[in-house]
């Protein structure tokens, strides 16, 4: 098996589960996964158990695979889960970060900016990922930067599902200012406390928009 070609496949049904083409909790099947990504069966079988040790899919015998599905809980569990690893990165970035880091981390937030600007949502919300990798990547640790990566493709696919605009992006724009600056100082106890804040408005954010959903969706039925 051309295992550069399985690794394109799983990291193509990752970027359209991120993105909400593939949504969550969504049936999928081998035949509908092999043309849309050019592929036979075979990869298409193995890049679904890699992504099923993932957390990103559920295969159930006999009746196929699907996006995980989601509840309050789990989208809770999520977030304080990245919270505490996230933590753990800002410390780590605060006492490792680069002036090249810095500097692209300058030019990251203030081109994520003008998207908001623009109304590009969605190029701000991949922008943003970029921010929180390169922080994540100046603390050198890969083991919780994977733990982290994971959980941003659903956490991304949350986003897409329920909405994210300028009243979202309006606190982000001040929290990564504040973080550049804790940064910058070498603040390792600013550049956690405002990481903490940061993440757990942010769950805060997106529960809200799921309860709103899920009362129209409820409303709507009755």
């Amino acid at each position: 098996m051309d295992m550069t070609r399985l690794a394109d496949i799983g990291q193509q049904i990752r970027d359209d589960i991120a993105t909400g083409h593939l949504a969550l909790g969504a049936r999928l099947t081998i035949d509908q996964l092999a043309g849309r990504y050019g592929a036979s069966h075979m990869p298409i079988r193995e890049a679904l158990r890699q992504l099923q040790g993932e957390g990103l899919v559920v295969l159930e015998q006999n009746r196929g695979a699907r996006v995980r599905g989601f509840d309050r809980p789990f989208v809770v569990n999520l977030f304080d889960t990245r919270s505490a690893i996230e933590v753990v990165l800002a410390r780590q970035a605060a006492r490792q970060c680069t002036a090249v880091q810095l500097a692209g981390l300058q030019t990251i937030e203030a081109d994520r900016h003008r998207r908001v600007e623009d109304g590009d949502f969605a190029a701000a919300l991949a922008l943003n990922r970029r921010f929180h990798q390169l922080i994540n990547s100046a603390a050198h640790n890969p083991q919780a930067v994977a733990i982290v990566d994971q959980h941003w493709v659903l956490i991304a696919a949350l986003w897409h599902r329920y909405g994210y605009g300028p009243d979202r992006f309006a606190g982000v724009s001040s929290d990564h200012r504040n973080l550049l600056r804790a940064l910058s100082a070498r603040d390792i106890e600013a550049t956690a406390a405002i990481m903490n804040a940061h993440v757990i408005k942010a769950k805060y954010d997106l529960l809200e928009r799921m309860d709103t959903a899920l009362g129209a969706a409820s409303a709507a039925v009755a």
